[in-house]
């Protein structure tokens, strides 16, 4: 059973994680687009992040999930895309929040400040929790700037 498009993609600090929740996923009846990297080797970021974004932004996967050590650079370089809304979550509560009340659409996961075991929690969480809508869906549309 295929519940859907993830995109998938980390830095260095991240590729352990990133493997793992692949899956973790596959497991779960996802398919995962990986972006990299595929090493544990020093990469840059950014060079993963964008291509994972406007993979979302042009409909072809319908989630994100970027890994690096604090999860700040990741999600930071994913926000600069119009249509992107990256939630940083390191709790399980907090990565449900980001889907009720922001309708974040890339779950990001600081791997060196979780285990793997929350990593998939959280990710759990983040994919089988639907945006909540009313007064949140005003806030939401406020994010993009026209």
């Amino acid at each position: 059973m295929n519940k859907g498009r993830l995109a998938i993609g980390c830095d260095h600090a991240g590729f352990e994680y990133k493997e793992l929740l692949k899956a973790f996923l596959g497991k779960n009846g996802y398919f995962v687009e990986d972006f990299g990297t595929f090493s544990k080797e020093s990469v840059d970021y950014p060079d993963y992040v964008h291509p994972l974004a406007e993979s979302i932004e042009a409909g072809k996967n319908e989630y994100g999930i970027l890994i690096c050590g604090s999860a700040n650079g990741v999600a930071i370089t994913a926000n600069k895309h119009k249509y992107i809304r990256a939630a940083i979550a390191w709790q399980n509560d907090v990565a449900e929040l980001s889907r009720k009340h922001n309708n974040a659409n890339i779950l990001c996961l600081p791997a060196r400040f979780i285990t793997i075991d929350q990593a998939e929690q959280f990710t759990h969480t983040f994919l089988n929790t639907s945006f909540e809508g009313g007064r949140h869906a005003l806030r939401v549309k406020k994010i993009v700037a026209e």
